[in-house]
């Protein structure tokens, strides 16, 4: 029998149905368009599979609909509200970017740094609520400093400024704020260009590619990969920590670009080509607040057999990669999110749930917010093979129930 808390609403799947008959397509015809195999999608729509990310946002742009109609996001419980109540107040600020505080005291340099490196210890953390209270008045004074300054000094400050706003980016990918996500991407960039550090700008293009993840539009993300490759240069001999570091994690964002296409030898292609970067690097590093290294590499080694489905590799990677202790807990809780997919797709209830957990105790604000954990349990409740008891109470957690 299954769960009360089971409800068809609150899947991804459902909303996929809802969405392909008002638009009178078939599964068959929905699945051209993405394209995937019908027999995915009426898994998906019957709660038999969870809906990937990919799955979704591919779903999203060919039925013509919001990415957020499909999530159900954002969730709304006690819990998320201390997040959500933090937006308001974050919104002002990013409207206010051209209207500097003049009575607002301005701070030195390095006082504005150890905020925003605090700030970005809290992104690393997912620690969400701290940070989005945090935020505003940061911006506010960031602003401030900028419009002041002149020279090298309005340069550094605006390095400092993009940083902050890509915390802003981390709140509304989290919490599933779309449109403020895009805002906050294009002060991202707006703040790069005048600090006028090549290495933040082709960060920032980076960080503008999950964009394109999101909209489904793979074949122009890994355009926008190439040119920052280009513009980087590709003979690591003679790249320094900071632009190796960006130089790596462009070809991990490429391997998922291209797992996602369904095209295995060139997203095995780009992995190799980031660990040598990382071989080179030596060590787990987080330039301009951008995680690479041997870990990183890992982690996305495990992403990319679970977009291609590839269950003997995702049992092999999770068994055999131990996570260091000083990963950061966004970074964990994305690989155990990950892995409880991959687990559930080879079968294996038992280890998809353990994963689910691992990734609540390493990154529970992150965990809670995640449209994939939400799809795995609810998948999990409505297969009831084992550990009732503790999988509804997981579903609790969540809000589910």
């Amino acid at each position: 029998m299954p769960y009360a808390n089971d409800s068809a609403r609150d899947r991804i799947g459902h909303r996929i149905a809802e969405a392909r008959r008002a638009r009178g397509l078939t599964q068959l015809q929905l699945a051209h368009r993405i394209p995937c195999s019908k027999s995915l999608i009426a898994q998906v729509e019957r709660g038999h599979k969870p809906a990937t990310p990919s799955l979704t946002a591919g779903a999203a742009r060919a039925l013509g609909v919001r990415l957020e109609q499909l999530t159900g996001q954002p969730y709304e419980d006690a819990h998320r509200g201390r997040v959500h109540a933090t937006v308001p107040d974050i919104q002002t600020s990013m409207l206010s970017w051209d209207l500097p505080d003049d009575d607002l005291p301005l701070r030195p340099f390095d006082e504005l740094a150890a905020d925003v490196a605090s700030a970005s210890a809290l992104g690393r953390k997912a620690l969400y609520a701290r940070l989005g209270s945090m935020l505003p008045p940061l911006l506010d004074e960031l602003s401030a400093a900028c419009h002041a300054a002149q020279g090298r000094e309005r340069e550094r400050l605006f390095g400092l400024l993009g940083e902050a706003y890509s915390g802003v980016t981390a709140i509304a990918y989290a919490v599933g704020l779309s449109d403020l996500r895009s805002q906050a991407m294009d002060r991202v960039q707006w703040a790069a260009q005048e600090s006028a550090d090549p290495v933040r700008i082709s960060r920032t293009q980076w960080h503008r590619s999950t964009l394109f993840l999101q909209a489904a539009a793979y074949e122009r993300g890994m355009r926008l990969l190439d040119r920052v490759r280009q513009d980087l240069g590709e003979d690591i001999s003679c790249m320094d920590p900071p632009t190796l570091s960006v130089h790596g994690a462009v070809h991990l964002r490429s391997a998922m670009f291209a797992a996602r296409q369904g095209n295995a030898p060139t997203a095995h292609a780009h992995l190799d080509a980031a660990a040598e970067a990382a071989r080179r690097l030596g060590h787990d590093a987080n330039h301009y607040g951008l995680e690479f290294g041997p870990t990183n590499v890992a982690m996305h080694r495990l992403g990319v057999a679970v977009e291609m489905y590839d269950g003997p590799e995702v049992a092999r990677r999770t068994r055999r990669t131990r996570l260091p202790a000083t990963v950061a807990p966004v970074r964990a809780g994305h690989w155990y999110i990950d892995a409880a997919k991959g687990w559930l797709d080879y079968g294996n209830r038992g280890e998809a749930f353990a994963a689910l957990q691992a990734a609540r105790r390493a990154s529970p604000e992150q965990t809670r917010n995640h449209p994939q954990v939400r799809e795995v349990t609810q998948t999990l409740i409505r297969l009831e093979r084992y550990g009732k008891e503790a999988l509804s109470g997981f579903a609790a957690w969540l809000g589910l129930a």
